[in-house]
């Protein structure tokens, strides 16, 4: 099991007690947000919808690179990834 560096959004900090980085661990992202879930409460129903799919608005980077373009929440984590949880921002100029 691989223990990673979760960057978490400022909205979703509230649940994290005001940290902005927490420790995560999981084989894939979607094992590293449910071990988050048992340390901080509600924070999975943010990410996930009532159907167990990840939210269209969240974005998520494993070592900068956005999961969409790897395997989804199925990729895989090493020690020390770096993962960043971005909601999307919508509007235009």
């Amino acid at each position: 099991m691989a223990t990673v560096k979760v960057r978490i959004p400022t909205p979703l900090q509230k649940l994290t007690g005001g940290l902005g980085e927490v420790d995560g661990d999981g084989n894939t992202v979607k094992d590293m947000f449910e071990s988050l879930e048992t340390k901080y409460p509600g924070i999975k129903e943010r990410i996930y919808d009532e159907e167990g799919t990840m939210r269209r608005f969240i974005n998520v980077y494993v070592n900068e690179e956005d999961i969409r373009f790897l395997n989804g929440e199925g990729t895989e984590l090493k020690d020390g990834d770096d993962i960043s949880v971005i909601p999307a921002i919508a509007g235009g100029i």
